[in-house]
């Protein structure tokens, strides 16, 4: 009973630490720390949450949630007798367990198909362009670049955004998009997309989607500053968000319109770098976080 009412203080831990966290001011100074502490809130909320029905489901077995389910599983007899709350806890917590499981994985499925599809379909209407080599350039009117990410990724612009862009500023967006594939910020979004989905009416969940796509975005912004001056990113920024850029397909990785500005104060006024306490002190959250959840999973206190 002890650790289903001490996981159960632990999701609700989380979940309050989300609703503050969406209005966290130092998050803009450190990106890629706020998203290990985003997907550690949401590891650990996601394991307290079942684990707290499931521990009080297997407390007649007297084992922690995994000992608790292999006996149960392997059709083992509980030292104390089940009563019908037991049993509606196990029905729930494994109910949510599959739930979460499924709604991961089916995001990833379609993730891959809608790739997949749209690789097929650059490789009928886009080119190579000399001027930017290792691109494939789409004959559109419309201002673009997006990412196509994976193993086979790929970096795509428009002909539109081509001839919107200086050729410092085309330089700029391309850096921010590898930034994109080579820190696989698709695997960093998945997990909030399919949690947005098993819980579309949480406006928590919703915030931090949000707030996620923003971070990944800066942090493709630092990555890219190293090699390119932060004024022509965001005159890039600017000119795209002016000129109506086109939609970015589903399943990609592109320019968000409502991030603009945003993206845009922060590389013509940075603000102070995250001081290095703060930064250590919301990594060691983020493993303790993970860390109690999962032991909390194998011990019976």
């Amino acid at each position: 009973m002890i650790t289903a009412a001490t996981l159960a203080a632990l999701a609700s831990a989380c979940a309050l630490g989300s609703w503050r966290f969406t209005t966290a001011r130092w998050t803009s100074r450190a990106p890629r720390v706020a998203i290990i502490l985003w997907q550690s809130l949401g590891v650990a909320w996601g394991l307290a949450t079942t684990g707290a029905m499931l521990a009080y489901a297997v407390q007649p077995y007297g084992m922690g949630v995994l000992p608790g389910l292999i006996a149960f599983a392997h059709g083992e007899r509980p030292s104390a007798s089940w009563d019908a709350l037991h049993v509606v806890a196990m029905a729930a917590g494994l109910t949510a367990l599959a739930v979460l499981i499924v709604v991961l994985v089916t995001a990833g499925v379609q993730a891959l198909r809608a790739r997949r599809r749209h690789r097929v379909l650059l490789a009928l209407i886009a080119r190579d362009d000399p001027g930017v080599p290792g691109v494939r350039v789409l004959d559109h009117p419309s201002a673009a670049a997006y990412c196509v990410p994976g193993l086979r990724s790929q970096v795509v612009v428009s002909d539109g955004a081509l001839k919107l862009l200086s050729r410092d500023e085309m330089k700029a967006v391309l850096a921010h998009e590898a930034a994109h594939v080579r820190e696989r910020h698709d695997l960093v979004l998945l997990p909030f997309a399919a949690l947005g989905r098993a819980l579309p009416w949480s406006k928590v969940v919703r915030d931090a989607q949000a707030q996620v796509e923003l971070l990944v975005e800066m942090a493709a912004d630092d990555r890219a500053r190293r090699y390119c001056s932060p004024r022509r990113l965001a005159t890039a920024l600017l000119r795209f968000g002016t000129a109506g850029a086109m939609p970015t397909p589903q399943g990609m990785l592109g320019v968000h319109a409502q991030h603009v500005m945003a993206r845009v104060d922060r590389l013509v006024k940075p603000g102070p770098e995250l001081h290095a306490a703060v930064r250590y002190g919301a990594l060691a959250l983020s493993v303790t976080l993970v860390t109690s959840a999962l032991l909390l999973w194998s011990v019976q206190l």
